[in-house]
């Protein structure tokens, strides 16, 4: 291999490396296999963008948790889901488990109980909270004041779990029901 050549292929490779977004660039190669010019027909299709403001979102009571999905995967690309949970005392999730997703709750105003595997702490206004998948957590609103909590969900299509999840009939969940629904986007409660 020429030494330009080699160069060009080694920064192609560090680059790749690197920079987010460029892995998804390719190197065409010309008829005698020499690296000749990045082309952006492989990059991932740019978003538009959006505002979302203060009233607005899809409503959603999934099990007690009150929540406005913000931003879904239809605008994101499928990278992520943004939903504003508003919830008072008292509610919460019991101890299940994502195969797929990380999730961060950012907690905006109140309390929130956070048990991720065999450590609960509580979230404060400002506070933020990483929860890996795979491991089992938990979380509960406590205080005396309802909390405002932004949750990230990585990578998105959780949304389509909760808005199944938001047509239940009221009142006290039909577990079997809701265990039908959460495996089917391999979530376990544990």
């Amino acid at each position: 291999m020429e030494r330009k050549t080699f160069l060009k292929a080694s920064v192609f490779g560090l680059g790749a490396a690197l920079v987010p977004g460029f892995a998804s660039c390719r190197m065409e190669a010309s008829e005698n296999n020499k690296v000749s010019k990045l082309t952006q027909d492989t990059m991932v299709p740019t978003m538009p963008p959006k505002i979302i403001r203060e009233s607005e979102g899809t409503h959603m009571n999934v099990i007690g948790d009150n929540q406005i999905l913000k931003l879904s995967g239809k605008d994101t690309n499928g990278l992520f889901t943004l939903i504003e949970e508003n919830n008072d005392p008292g509610i919460g999730i019991p101890l299940h488990v994502h195969e797929n997703e990380d999730e961060i709750f950012h907690v905006l105003e109140g309390q929130l109980e956070v048990t991720i595997g065999d450590s609960t702490t509580i979230l404060n206004s400002g506070d933020i909270g990483f929860l890996p998948r795979k491991i089992p957590h938990a979380w509960k609103v406590i205080g005396d004041t309802p909390t405002k909590v932004l949750l990230s969900i990585f990578p998105a299509g959780l949304e389509e779990m909760f808005a199944e999840l938001s047509k239940l009939e009221p009142g006290p969940p039909d577990l079997d029901r809701v265990a039908e629904i959460t495996n089917k986007y391999q979530i376990q409660f544990v």
